[in-house]
């Protein structure tokens, strides 16, 4: 027999404990003593230990029967026993507090519309790239740039000095030098890159008097509207760097190569919808048109967009994907200048075509292009068309490296900025010139 005994302790309430017992609490000593041992209570176990779920109370239904009146213990507002509990109502506030503003259905919103918008913002990220975008904004598309924009850069006049020798500083200046790391991020230096050449095409000032009536701007939001057939598009958001002037940029085409476009036939990807990849909204504005600046703004006609690499993984753009953007929003620039210039009804031919530039690169390859809108009336694929000029995917360089790169104890790459091609730069510089430059 055991000279104690032991008590079996039981819990109340709580699920998730359990005594345990030790049951040989009796050891002989080495004198012929008796030693006890304590009962331990253990937590340890729990409902999720033992498989168990925790049955979710189902709310009670509420019954309805017609004649009868509920009694509820609203009017004396605290609980009474044998009385119904009242339904929950929502409480609106007498005055507007913004802090608790709850958002109307859509359906109830002012501006909710049955038919939907398509919307192209800066994060669109289109599939079918350029050709969607020439779809889009009924364009013909022209492979290179313009022969006359090219001959401005080649002029000895219009280079900068030691031309090259400062292109290469930029470049280094931007993967080297700007940085205490060991390499900058690629949206750093791509910018930075952006910068230094579009200081470096500023030092022509004193020869192009014309370049003192443009200005840089940036963070500015864009807006315009465009039927093609029966659906509504629109071009929101910020784009990139602007570059803007006080003169509207010349006419690139001359008329007859603009009548010539009515024989063009735009490409179409079916069976893929045209609207792909396009936020479609039910709550907006018909007629909507902003170039970001107001109306006493003295640069009014936007000139040149730049676009550089975006840090975020999740905004980044193949570079089919960035031309797209490009066509897109240069596009949308020319647009809203022409319904401040010509007016909202759409023009089968517009007097004076307006001209934008666009440039963009991740840091080390560029894409140029020029558009020019010669028409408005955008509902059919017939008539008049729209002209692009591309040159894509342009290397300013092959590699910049601030280690080589060494592989079975031979150097594939070399250290320091190798692959110089300058004629990218002057790509860049005759794009630059484009309106200071008389042909």
């Amino acid at each position: 027999m055991f000279p104690g005994v032991t008590r079996c302790l039981r819990t109340s309430g709580w699920s998730f404990a359990r005594i345990i017992l030790h049951k040989d609490l009796t050891r002989l000593s080495a004198h012929g003593g008796a030693r006890f041992r304590i009962a331990c209570r253990s937590f340890v176990s729990g409902r999720c230990l033992l498989g168990k779920v925790a049955s979710a109370n189902k709310p009670r239904e509420r019954v309805e029967i017609p004649g009868l009146e509920v009694v509820t213990y609203k009017e004396k507002m605290h609980y009474v026993p044998g009385l119904s509990k009242p339904p929950n109502l929502q409480w609106e506030r007498d005055s507007g507090d913004p802090m608790h503003y709850r958002v109307p259905p859509v359906t109830d919103m002012p501006l909710y519309e049955t038919k939907p918008c398509y919307v192209y913002h800066q994060r669109t990220s289109a599939l079918e790239g350029v050709r969607q975008a020439l779809w889009l904004t009924k364009t013909k598309l022209i492979s290179g740039l313009p022969p006359q924009l090219l001959s401005h850069a080649e002029d000895p006049i219009n280079q900068i000095p030691d031309q090259d020798n400062r292109v290469k500083n930029a470049i280094k200046h931007a993967r080297f030098w700007d940085t205490t790391n060991e390499r900058p991020p690629k949206e750093k230096y791509s910018n930075t890159l952006l910068r230094n050449l579009l200081h470096l095409c500023a030092t022509l000032q004193s020869n192009h008097p014309e370049i003192e009536r443009r200005i840089l701007a940036e963070k500015y939001s864009l807006a315009a509207s465009w039927k093609r057939g029966d659906d509504l598009f629109q071009i929101r958001g910020q784009n990139g760097l602007l570059l803007n002037c006080m003169d509207p940029l010349p006419e690139v085409s001359a008329k007859g190569e603009v009548n010539d476009t009515a024989d063009h036939v735009l490409e179409t990807f079916y069976p893929v919808s045209p609207t792909i990849d396009l936020q479609e909204v039910y709550v907006y504005k018909k007629e909507l048109y902003s170039s970001g600046f107001r109306d006493d703004y003295p640069y009014q006609h936007a000139h040149t967009l730049y676009f550089s690499e975006r840090g975020s993984d999740s905004c980044r753009l193949r570079p089919e994907q960035l031309r797209a953007k490009m066509v897109m929003f240069s596009f949308g620039n020319a647009l809203a200048r022409a319904h401040k210039q010509y007016g909202p009804q759409p023009q089968h031919l517009l007097e004076k075509p307006i001209t934008v530039q666009a440039v963009g690169t991740n840091g080390r390859v560029f894409q140029f292009l020029v558009f020019q809108l010669n028409t408005t009336d955008l509902s059919g694929d017939d008539g008049i068309k729209n002209q692009l000029w591309l040159d894509k995917d342009a290397e300013l360089y092959e590699f910049a490296k601030v280690r080589p790169l060494i592989k079975k104890k031979e150097v594939k790459v070399p250290a320091g900025l190798k692959g110089y091609k300058p004629e990218t730069f002057r790509k860049f510089l005759a794009l630059y010139l484009h309106g200071a430059v008389s042909d």
